[in-house]
């Protein structure tokens, strides 16, 4: 059953972060240039500002909106993982 108090900016606000992060991941073109371009210190910001969004939003989701930011968090953190993995480290400069 759809929640119909599902708020489309915040739904949109999350799927922009993710896309940020996927495209970061090297799992997207970028839309302007066409190309992959990875970067892992991107990836994990964008990963970093959907888990601040989650703890700031805490108790003010609904059940369809909690369960997009946990299974977005858990998708994209287990390809970052993975990525690593393979020796994609972030850079640690700040």
């Amino acid at each position: 059953m759809e929640d119909k108090n599902i708020d489309k900016n915040f739904i949109g606000l999350i799927i922009s972060l993710s896309a940020s992060a996927w495209q970061h991941l090297g799992k997207l073109e970028n839309p302007v240039t066409g190309k992959v371009e990875k970067s892992m210190e991107n990836a994990k910001m964008s990963i970093d500002m959907l888990e601040m969004l989650k703890d700031k939003t805490k108790g003010n989701l609904t059940n369809e909106e909690e369960k997009l930011v946990d299974n977005t968090l858990a998708d994209l953190k287990l390809n970052y993982v993975e990525e690593i993995r393979h020796g994609d480290a972030p850079s640690t400069s700040n």
